[in-house]
Order: structure tokens, then C-alpha cells, then sequence
């Protein structure tokens, strides 16, 4: 996991341009695969979504630590429309949780907004 974050860590300050075309054909193959991997991402910068959008692209769970760019709403909400759109390009499911997190789920799996809460006895 330390690999994923650092790999984050240097993509934002690359220097990149903010948005990056993303081929959907490559990832095909990578869809198939019967193995889907929790992966953890902190968006503190939005140079960072390409390398979140490729993980749910390829089938993966991402649970994004937006907390970094909440001091900018402009930029915190044009990640999180980038973020819904490749949700919604695999067929997958976004949803926050709490008030730092957001988990994206590709296809098949489904988020079920009603909280777990014990009977009272």
C-alpha cells in the first residue's frame, strides 16, 4: 500500500496538467479478472485522479481520503464529479462516508446506504 500512496504522492507533483484522457479499451481485460483489491488513495491534489479513476477502471474498491482538498470547494467538487463520472463509465457505485471519505465500487457491487446498527435491548 506505502508503493500505491507514494506512486499518488509523486503523481501530484509532477507538475501535470489537472485532467488526462483515460482509454477505457485498456482496462478491459483487467475488468475480467475475479480478483477485485481494496485500495486506499488520499486526493490532496487533483493531479492525483487519473491514478484513482485507472484503480476503479480496473475493477478495484477505492476508499479516497478527500480531506486534503476541502479547503478548496472548486477543486474538491470538480474531483468528485471527475470521480462520479468514472464511477458511472464501469457502472459502479460512489458514496461518502463521514465527512473525509468517499468509497467508489466498480460493477457488481452494490453500497447499501443504511447504516449496520445494533437492536436495543
Amino acid at each position: 500500500m506505502a508503493g500505491f500512496l507514494e506512486k499518488l504522492k509523486a503523481l501530484g507533483k509532477s507538475g501535470e496538467a489537472d485532467y488526462s484522457e483515460v482509454d477505457l479499451g485498456q482496462f478491459e481485460e483487467m475488468g475480467n479478472s475475479s480478483e477485485i483489491v481494496l485500495k486506499v488513495a488520499e486526493l490532496g491534489k487533483v493531479e492525483v485522479l487519473p491514478e484513482i479513476k485507472q484503480e476503479i477502471y480496473a475493477g478495484n474498491i477505492v476508499l479516497v481520503d478527500i480531506a486534503g482538498l476541502k479547503r478548496d470547494k472548486a477543486a474538491l467538487d470538480r474531483a468528485i464529479g471527475e470521480l462520479k463520472k468514472a464511477v458511472d463509465d464501469v457502472s459502479g457505485d460512489i458514496a461518502g462516508i463521514g465527512d473525509d471519505l468517499v468509497v467508489l465500487v466498480p460493477n457488481g457491487i452494490k453500497i447499501d446506504r443504511e447504516k449496520v446498527v445494533g437492536g436495543k435491548d
